[in-house]
């Protein structure tokens, strides 16, 4: 904005600058950078699931008989398997962790439980026909560090697990995950928070940091950008993980659109729905790399530490870097960035000229 405004007419005020600010608005409204995101990915070509282009199966009849032999074989023989697999797989984590539960905590309980939930979290992703690439299994996370991935859904801690064991972070749900959440809490120490407490950044960073202090402990799993996107994008990642100190373990989790719709809309779907259009997808296949292990430089600061672990992960699953707060899903933009943009037109106005100096007013 400096710039542009600068060039026109060396930093003094001008009326003609209301036009500029309308240009960008309306620039702004055409090309949404954030809105989309929270929508499912735009497909090049039709993969006979009807959540794409409902009324391309209705081109030819030699579409229209592929996509009814496609209905017949996801509704009629996938997801009657997926869902028998599916009822067993939470069942055994239920019993498994209720009866390793009773153990003394001691390395044979540790050990029980990290089989119980990877055994089960491999079920989960068979379930639903997943295939999964993993790649540089040798930066996985280490007991005592941080792991931060994008995410997409809630299928990315279920794929991870699948490949190792971690403690989450995260919002005490109710239902079905409310009873997996409680199940895995038996044998393993997560963080969980009610909605009140989310709200206080700093009670959520005191429980990370105690976490993150026990060496003996699982690494912590956190999807800074506190949200879903539809794994097109990596939006803002909050500073709150990045202050706690610790080893950072980058994942990048990237989906393949053209088997299933992995991103949940939760603003418009609500969990069963969701699963409900997983299973009756043909297959979750995704690639997960594990990066190398990253820490704060001399001099950092959080937010600059955060962007240089989303940049890194947004460029190994070449995804586009959006500067914008996932919050903005579900509640306005804040007036504290309203006011940033605010202060550095008034900075331009009240410099005489002088378009060198770049002072907040």
């Amino acid at each position: 904005m400096e710039e542009e405004i600068a060039d026109q007419h060396q930093g003094r005020f001008n009326l003609a600058d209301v036009m500029y600010f309308s240009k960008k608005g309306c620039e702004a409204v055409a090309e949404d950078e954030v809105t989309r995101r929270f929508s499912s990915e735009e497909l090049v070509s039709w993969n006979l699931l009807s959540r794409t282009n409902a009324n391309l199966h209705h081109i030819s009849w030699k579409l229209t008989f592929l996509w009814v032999i496609g209905i017949l074989i996801r509704y009629c023989v996938l997801m009657p398997f997926r869902v028998c697999l599916a009822v067993f797989s939470i069942l055994l984590l239920v019993l498994a962790t209720t009866v390793v539960g009773q153990f003394p905590n001691g390395r044979v309980k540790c050990w029980l439980s990290n089989q119980v939930q990877m055994i089960c979290a491999t079920l989960g992703v068979r379930c639903l026909s997943g295939l999964v690439h993993f790649h540089n299994r040798e930066n996985r996370p280490q007991e005592g560090g941080i792991c931060v991935a994008n995410h997409t859904s809630p299928l990315d801690v279920l794929i991870l697990a699948s490949d190792g064991c971690y403690s989450l972070v995260g919002q005490a749900h109710g239902g079905l995950m409310g009873l997996i959440q409680k199940s895995c809490m038996q044998t393993t120490q997560h963080v969980l928070f009610e909605r009140s407490e989310m709200k206080d950044r700093h009670l959520v960073r005191k429980k990370i940091r105690e976490h993150v202090a026990d060496k003996a402990k699982l690494p912590i799993l956190i999807f800074p950008e506190g949200t879903c996107t539809n794994n097109t994008s990596v939006m803002m990642f909050k500073k709150g993980s990045f202050e706690v100190g610790g080893t950072i373990h980058p994942v990048a989790i990237k989906y393949d659109p053209r088997f299933a719709d992995a991103f949940w809309n939760s603003t418009k779907y609500s969990m069963m729905t969701y699963v409900f259009n997983v299973m009756t997808s043909w297959a979750i296949v995704c690639n997960v790399w594990y990066l190398p292990p990253m820490v704060k430089e001399e001099e950092e600061d959080a937010v600059h530490f955060a962007n240089r672990v989303k940049a890194v992960i947004a460029a190994r699953a070449g995804m586009s870097v959006l500067p914008w707060d996932g919050g903005l899903k579900r509640k306005k933009v804040k007036e504290s960035f309203k006011e940033e943009q605010q202060k550095k037109y008034c900075q331009i106005v009240i410099e005489n000229g002088s378009v060198g100096n770049r002072n907040v007013c």
